[in-house]
């Protein structure tokens, strides 16, 4: 009988196993979530290009649709409304920096006006934003 008595002591082991699978699980959401807040920005296919460089925080971002839209600040407005947000941020700052971001589907003549547009209203702080993950030559 001497041999069939355990003794019942604290546990001094720690099942780490249920941890694991619980960080897992968490992780998994927090990717899928992170992932549908990425795509609530509005879509725009950008140009590729091999040289470009990171930008300071910015005052105006000018986005072009392929449809048309215009967007400043992830925000649609007008070409009249554009001219007069340029007109005022200027105004405050003239050292206002603006980054204008054309879908690669948009016509060329609506990308030169708004690069006139900004430049006709002395912004002198200005760049195209271009997706610099590839190199695509033309055909």
């Amino acid at each position: 009988m001497a041999g069939t008595t355990r003794r019942r002591g604290i546990i001094a082991e720690i099942n780490v196993t249920p941890l694991v699978d619980i960080m897992l699980v968490l992780l998994i959401i927090f990717m899928l979530t992170a992932n549908l807040i990425v795509r609530q920005v509005i879509e725009v296919e950008l140009p590729q290009g091999s040289k470009s460089t990171t930008m300071k925080a910015t005052p105006l971002a000018i986005t072009l649709q392929r449809d048309g839209a215009i967007f400043l600040n992830d925000k649609p407005t007008t070409p009249e409304a554009l001219r007069a947000a340029i007109t005022a941020a200027v105004a405050a700052d003239s050292k206002t920096q603006v980054v204008i971001a054309g879908d690669k589907a948009v016509a060329y003549g609506r990308v030169a006006w708004v690069l006139d547009l900004v430049q006709s209203l002395k912004v002198t702080s200005f760049a195209i934003q271009i997706d610099p993950a590839s190199v695509v030559p033309p055909p």
